[in-house]
């Protein structure tokens, strides 16, 4: 989408034609979510000419709009963010050479890493519909529309919002940061000569990739491995079980530890102390929540036809949605 962007606005400018794009974004991180200011000012330079188009989803309007005062400092967010695009950034601004080349290698390397677990792991689909919700937000008729748009369980054939909101339940939020430790460790391991310093300039002086890395480590702020393996219980079979959390364990460690080094933190968020507060201080009700989802996960796969366990699934998807706040 970033080199889209760059095309577009070569294209309007040989043309004199005045851009304005629309940005459809999602509630969670893995569907476009994330800050809006940092979004805003990532965007390539030329593609926000005193104007911007964003739609915003449905419980992201609830959460950012309802109340008038929260409403007005979003909107002076948005608007604060065109302006400064628009007037402080240079119109041709456009980033090194380099680092787009360099952003193109580390695409192609996470995106084979996601599309390897996702696609081509043996027993991945028996895996992600015993460990999430997703087969009670499909029953349970949870959401505007059916999660899936055949009967067939196949991932492919998933909406984008219950794929990831199912990832989000179960506290792994993997389609926000899986293959990024993966595509790290071998492009270090590629260019030595650049290594972790070109990555560490990267952050600091291209915005695209420093809301990149932003956004993931808001969301792996909020992961849990610990609550995580509790829905890992779930799937019956034991040697796949191990296989793949084992496996999404590790590039999820790795993942984070990349992260630190580029960002230069001690620890997630913490170059961000109130957002780290704020999450930090939403656990103590979130992981029980998540506990008390299992326990009625297991009931209500055991046939338990009391309405209370239904109820009770209701309720902790809301409060483990709420907690998480970018979840679908």
């Amino acid at each position: 989408m970033y080199k889209a962007e760059i095309s577009l606005v070569e294209v309007f400018e040989k043309h004199r034609v005045r851009l304005r794009l629309f940005h459809g974004r999602g509630g969670s991180v893995g569907r476009g979510g994330g800050p809006s200011y940092e979004a805003v000012l990532a965007q390539p330079g030329g593609a926000v000419q005193g104007q911007i188009r964003i739609t915003e989803q449905g419980e992201i309007i609830s959460s950012k709009y309802t109340n008038p005062e929260v409403g007005r400092q979003n909107l002076e967010i948005l608007a604060a963010a065109t302006l400064e695009a628009s007037l402080l950034q240079p119109q041709h601004s456009a980033p090194r050479q380099e680092y787009l080349a360099a952003m193109e290698e580390l695409s192609a390397l996470a995106f084979a890493s996601y599309r390897g677990l996702v696609y081509e792991t043996e027993g991945f689909e028996e895996y992600f519909w015993a460990s999430t919700v997703i087969n009670e937000i499909s029953t349970l008729n949870i959401g505007s529309r059916p999660a899936s748009r055949s009967k067939a369980r196949r991932i492919e054939n998933l909406r984008a919002i219950p794929w990831v909101f199912s990832w989000a339940q179960c506290r792994l939020m993997l389609p926000g940061w899986y293959g990024f430790g993966s595509a790290v460790s071998e492009w270090v391991g590629k260019n030595p000569d650049r290594g972790l310093p070109f990555l560490r300039e990267l952050y600091r002086e291209w915005p695209f990739f420093r809301m990149l890395l932003s956004n993931m480590d808001m969301v792996l702020s909020k992961s849990s491995i610990a609550v995580a393996s509790r829905y890992a219980e779930l799937v019956p079979d034991k040697t796949l079980r191990d296989t793949i959390f084992l496996r999404i364990r590790t590039e999820w460690q790795n993942s984070i530890g990349w992260l630190l080094k580029i960002m230069e933190q001690d620890r997630l968020l913490g170059h961000n102390p109130l957002l780290e507060r704020s999450i930090r201080h939403r656990f103590p009700y979130l992981d029980p929540l998540n506990h008390v989802q299992v326990e009625f996960l297991k009931a209500y796969r055991a046939k338990n036809e009391d309405p209370q366990v239904l109820r009770g699934i209701q309720i902790t998807i809301n409060g483990i949605s709420a907690g998480l706040r970018n979840s679908g």
